[in-house]
């Protein structure tokens, strides 16, 4: 039908143009100034009719060909969903077991019995200090004391046979405890003469060699990590107080190492830091490969919320009016050409993750969410849908 008009039309032009063009060029030949005037405004006249009767022709195409004028769009249709939204974050490894051992005696370093890389244990002897004669005193005053028990005893004996006086079991009783406390005490002072390990794990680094002198509090000698008890430790916003708590699920990334652990926050700060507003959180790091050290930085995605039944839709499906609305199309009444009518309808959205948003209010399960084309599309207008999903 639009066609057919368009065909028409050009045949009147046509006509009307050739017996027109002929009358013009004799009137601009022959005439005088006034039917040359009289001329032009005729052909104005003509033009005026003409521009109307093309309006007349387009409404009439319009009303003939909706569908081809129908902005073309695609849908998918709002469902519920599980919605996990996590807080992203940033933090390093830390250990609390990563520590140098200091020396608890002055003196020369005159051993050290294990290398960088070394695994030990608890308790072990890592390197030895000079007594400076210790430990032959310590002999001596054995000696001393064994005397002092062997004479206490026999006192002791005689005294409970009712043989002797009182006061020479008890001066003999006060000598051998005396002396006892004497080798106790210098047995302690030559135990710090041994640089022991105070918990299980690796030789980092060995930092003073044999021969120097060290001195309590100011020597570095070794630096011992454990690298089994590994955490991260960062500081969370106080906004996530009650969503961010002890064994929310983790998602941990290690750039530097292409690796990706899941585990758990296992344990949350009570103290809210009021330079910053934020509570430190720690996240239990497992380390079975060795290859997660101390002071790496690492990627976190916290999970701070879980909505079982979310309906979540694209964020560049959503616009906004003068309001501060925020609003979607959809399509209703869609026929078995898939052609629609448009809908506008307001919303109220929740929280984001990546490019898609939780829509809390004004859809529903079912409907056709315009997706492309939605920038394009009014309300109650037809549209063509060429996809759904």
């Amino acid at each position: 039908m639009k066609n057919l008009y368009i065909i028409l039309f050009s045949a009147i032009i046509l006509t009307s143009c050739g017996g027109d063009q002929k009358s013009l060029d004799k009137v601009i030949e022959k005439g005088t100034l006034e039917e040359l005037r009289t001329k032009k405004d005729e052909i104005n006249a003509d033009q005026l009719v003409l521009i109307e009767q093309m309006k007349q022709l387009d409404v009439a195409i319009s009303k003939l060909d909706t569908i081809k004028k129908s902005p073309l769009i695609t849908v998918f249709k709002a469902k519920k969903e599980k919605f996990i939204h996590f807080l992203e974050l940033q933090g390093n490894v830390k250990t609390k077991q990563n520590v140098i051992v200091y020396p608890e005696m002055a003196g020369i370093l005159t051993r050290v019995f294990v290398k960088e890389g070394q695994a030990v244990s608890k308790g072990q002897l890592l390197a030895r200090i000079d007594d400076g004669g210790l430990g032959q005193q310590v002999a001596q005053m054995q000696i001393q004391a064994e005397l002092a028990k062997t004479t206490f005893e026999r006192q002791e004996r005689l005294w409970n046979q009712k043989i002797g006086s009182e006061i020479e079991y008890l001066q003999a009783k006060s000598n051998y405890e005396g002396q006892q406390k004497v080798v106790n005490q210098l047995q302690s002072q030559l135990a710090k003469t041994g640089v022991r390990a105070p918990f299980s794990g690796v030789i980092d680094d060995v930092i003073t060699d044999q021969g120097t002198v060290v001195s309590p509090g100011q020597s570095q000698i070794i630096r011992i990590v454990n690298l089994n008890d590994m955490f991260i430790e960062t500081d969370v916003p106080e906004s996530y107080i009650t969503s961010v708590t002890k064994d929310k699920k983790v998602i941990v990334d290690f750039p530097i190492l292409g690796k990706t652990v899941d585990t758990k926050v296992r344990q949350a700060g009570n103290f809210i830091n009021p330079a910053n507003r934020t509570y430190k959180v720690e996240i239990a790091v497992p380390n079975k490969e060795k290859n997660i050290k101390p002071n790496l930085t690492a990627k976190l995605k916290i999970n701070d919320y879980t909505n079982e039944e979310a309906i979540l839709i694209p964020q560049s499906v959503i616009s906004e009016n003068a309001k501060g609305q925020q609003y979607i199309y959809v399509v209703n009444d869609i026929d078995s050409k898939n052609i629609g009518i448009s809908q506008r309808i307001i919303i109220e959205t929740g929280k984001t993750q990546d490019d898609l948003i939780e829509v809390l209010s004004g859809i529903e399960t079912g409907m056709d969410i315009i997706e492309k084309g939605a920038r394009s599309v009014k309300e109650g207008q037809t549209v063509e849908i060429i996809t759904k999903k």
